[in-house]
């Protein structure tokens, strides 16, 4: 640093002699890049008699943990000129009325508040027409190919809104209770007033006043271990039909005098999802090619006894809560509005924002389940479930009733996922503004100057910043600069200082 404040100090008096501006300015910024490249230079770290010097930060462009993805063109989309792009408008405008209404900053995910612009320009706009809105989305969205680190597709199931057979009391024939939210059940970060509680994470119930205890699970719940505390919503004949419900997270719960009861999911009981047809699958009685909701249900029936076991190795249970909806309107999601058959998604809450798009490509046993129906649509994401983990995964809304739960039930099939990002976001133009790394130095001006900083030790002399034991002979040589030995400290003895003190008194 001597050095650098001399080699400053010499251009400035250049700037003023003879040889006039121009030999001072070119030796100051000399200087100067110079004086940069070692404050940016990556320095070894060797122990005590060096550090580090900073590198600034770099924000990356996109980050979704777990993910890898790539810009794609949308010619390069199959399928994305003919899908029905107005439908996935509407339902994209259905989701800005809850980023609209979200207050406070944004979160921690990629997308958050990125999502506002693009809403903002949707509400302004008058679109009626599939043009249009396929524009729309090409003018305020860049399409990424996404999937799991180290995959080259995403995974997809479906789900639907079971229609289902109840009873506001208990009867011989409804006996399964549909329960609500009990109030000793608790999350932490959340009060016991909040909607909609987290489906993943520890839940506990309270002993007394302080003591906090893990939650009951299904076996302890099916045996009776909140009976009787007046959290039945309704009742239905059997525990299948319950599981079904939780599964899928809400149902329509139709009653003999033909009105219907809606519910929706509320909170769990902390403990994790077991497919039940995984454990089916595991212990072969059921080929994992011919799984489906409707080969669950038929061996659950035929075998009531095994299905109580296997039920019970999801120790998971999800408690509901009744919504005011007419049979007409769709099961509310997540994000706090109504799905849209066909065009709403589940996605990992925990990676993605509420409202982005997806497009979904593939093929899908949609007529029956030995068909390859293409699937091409643009998907929006408003809904969330405890068994959607991973940024390439979704779980696909088909409706309510017999059809859609056939269909959904059958799904379980690799697709590819193309996100589209607002062009905030734009990971290409966000990355030609990413600055480089310094370019490494010369084996000159390594020689020159040292890569390392001694560090401060007002305890003792300063002293070089040694190489590492392990360095070679050649780097010992270059490494570092050695810095100057301290000045001796010099103590007069007793008549030298008597001495001094008669000469300054003058005699």
């Amino acid at each position: 640093m001597r050095f650098l404040q001399r080699g400053l100090q010499a251009g400035i008096r250049n700037f003023k002699s003879k040889d006039g501006p121009r030999g001072g300015v070119k030796f100051v910024v000399a200087v100067a890049a110079i004086a940069v490249s070692l404050s940016l230079a990556p320095l070894p770290a060797d122990g005590s008699h060096a550090r580090r010097l900073p590198y600034p930060r770099l924000a990356f462009p996109l980050v979704i943990s777990g993910s890898q993805y790539t810009p794609v063109a949308w010619a390069d989309i199959a399928g994305w000129k003919d899908d029905d792009h107005l439908a996935a408008f509407r339902t994209f405008r259905a989701s800005c009325k809850a980023i609209s209404a979200r207050a406070g900053p944004p979160g921690d995910k990629a997308l958050s508040g990125s999502l506002r612009e693009p809403c903002r320009a949707a509400k302004a706009a008058d679109i009626a027409d599939n043009t249009r809105a396929r524009v729309f989305f090409q003018e305020h969205f860049e399409p990424l190919e996404i999937s799991r680190l180290g995959e080259d597709s995403g995974f997809v199931t479906g789900y639907y809104e079971p229609i289902i057979d109840g009873s506001r009391t208990r009867t011989d024939v409804y006996n399964v209770p549909v329960y609500r939210r009990p109030s000793n059940l608790f999350v932490r970060g959340y009060n016991q007033d909040s909607v909609g509680l987290p489906n993943k994470g520890e839940v506990f119930r309270k002993i007394g006043r302080r003591k906090l205890v893990p939650y009951y699970d299904r076996a302890q719940i099916e045996d009776g271990a909140i009976a009787g505390r007046g959290l039945e919503i309704c009742w239905l004949k059997d525990q299948t039909d319950l599981l079904f419900a939780q599964i899928q997270g809400s149902a329509r719960v139709r009653l003999q005098d033909g009105s219907t009861i809606r519910i929706n999911y509320d909170a769990h009981n902390g403990y994790p999802y077991t497919a039940v047809g995984r454990v089916l699958i595991d212990r072969g009685i059921i080929p994992k090619d011919q799984m489906s909701m409707q080969k669950i249900r038929e061996w659950m029936e035929q075998n009531p006894d095994g299905a109580k076991e296997v039920r019970r190795q999801n120790r998971s249970y999800i408690f509901f809560r009744e919504v005011q909806l007419s049979d007409k309107d769709e099961a509310v999601g997540a994000q706090g509005v109504p799905l849209t058959p066909g065009r709403s998604i589940a996605v990992d809450k925990s990676l993605h924002v509420y409202g982005t798009p997806f497009f979904i490509e593939g093929e899908l046993p949609i007529e029956s389940a030995q068909s390859k129906t293409p699937f091409r649509r643009l998907m929006i994401a408003q809904d969330t479930g405890s068994a959607i983990t991973g940024p390439a995964r979704a779980d696909l809304y088909f409706g309510a009733g017999a059809d859609a739960g056939r269909v959904s039930g059958r799904l379980r099939h690799n697709m590819r996922f193309v996100m589209l990002v607002p062009k905030s976001l734009d990971p290409v133009a966000r990355g030609r503004r990413m600055p480089l790394p310094d370019p490494r130095p010369s084996a000159r001006i390594a020689r020159l100057f040292s890569q390392t900083l001694p560090l401060k030790d007002t305890k003792s002399a300063p002293v070089a910043a040694m190489p590492s034991p392990a360095a070679s002979p050649q780097a010992d040589a270059t490494a570092t600069v050695p810095l100057p030995a301290a000045r001796p400290v010099v103590t007069p003895d007793l008549e030298q200082r008597r001495h001094h003190r008669r000469q300054g008194r003058g005699g």
